[in-house]
């Protein structure tokens, strides 16, 4: 078992904080009812319909207050089905996604549309002295750019994720390394600021609440370099020929395209046989790294 180690965090009244009440927490029109605190003005966003199990209040750094509310609505978790329209999931830099129905979508790049404000306001901070209420007000300009950044971002990904979801029964994706990816120096940048791990969670957990079939393939699926017409693979395929030509059957391939139609004929494969071991190709290794918070099992192809 590998456990990273790192200096302890001590507890300081700057940056995040947050409560729990477990109990005697009542929702209203627009406020709520805390214990020994008293009526909270609040914008209910959403109906709350069942019984309150538990409401966490917290602030971020930008000193705006949430209160996340569990609740339970006794409604049993639709069964998962395949039959419907399927489709592959490409993520890239380009385009921060392209599906096997022929769509991109561009990647929307927040970051770099803020970073010169960003640069200015950082560099309004490190003007300022340490322990001063000046550095305090800037430290929070800096705090509400980079939560703009991340609304932005946040706001795109539920959006698009919504959109597949409702449009497609089975959805396949590829499970990617982005830890791993963001060792490269030229790029971490530009990953970084994509978001794909939060994408695929968010294809996953809206996909079961809605009954749908969500199916990662191994990362090591050599999905690009595989003609999705007659399954040839090529040896090698560099990152900038976007577009290439099976020599076996001649096809000219878009190679987004390609690799999300790809995705999606191994998904339906995987699905078809009704098991996640069998590889489709046993040379290619499997790996247990990648991100922790999924639970679909991975396969290799």
């Amino acid at each position: 078992m590998n456990v990273e180690l790192a200096y302890p965090r001590f507890k300081s009244k700057h940056g995040k904080q947050s409560i729990q009440y477990p109990q005697n927490v009542r929702v209203l029109s627009d406020y709520l009812i805390i214990p020994k605190i008293g009526e909270i003005k609040a914008v209910i966003h959403r109906p709350i319909e069942g019984k309150i199990k538990t409401v966490t209040i917290s602030k971020n750094c930008c000193d705006r207050y949430f209160a996340s509310i569990l609740f339970e609505d006794g409604k049993e978790k639709p069964l998962s089905s395949t039959e419907g329209k399927a489709v592959g999931v490409d993520v890239g830099l380009t385009h921060f996604c392209t599906t096997s129905s022929g769509l991109k979508y561009d990647n929307p790049r927040f970051l770099t549309k803020h970073e010169k404000n960003l640069k200015r306001k950082q560099q309004q901070l490190s003007r300022k002295e340490k322990g001063s209420n000046n550095r305090n007000k800037a430290r929070k300009k800096v705090a509400r750019v980079h939560r703009k950044i991340t609304n932005c971002r946040e706001d795109f990904l539920h959006k698009l994720s919504r959109r597949i979801v409702d449009e497609n029964q089975v959805i396949v994706t590829e499970n990617l390394n982005v830890k791993g990816m963001m060792k490269n120096h030229c790029l971490a940048k530009a990953i970084g600021q994509v978001g794909w791990g939060i994408f695929m969670t968010m294809l996953k957990y809206k996909a079961e609440e809605n009954g749908k079939t969500y199916v990662e393939v191994d990362r090591f699926f050599p999905s690009s370099k595989t003609c999705h017409v007659c399954l040839n693979q090529v040896g090698s395929l560099p990152l900038e020929l976007r577009r290439w030509t099976c020599k076996s059957c001649n096809t000219t391939h878009d190679r987004d395209i390609n690799a999300a139609i790809s995705l999606r004929d191994e998904g339906l494969r995987i699905i078809s046989y009704g098991t996640r071991d069998q590889a489709y190709r046993q040379t290619v290794r499997r790996s247990s790294r990648g991100r922790k918070k999924s639970t679909t099992t991975l396969v290799s192809g």
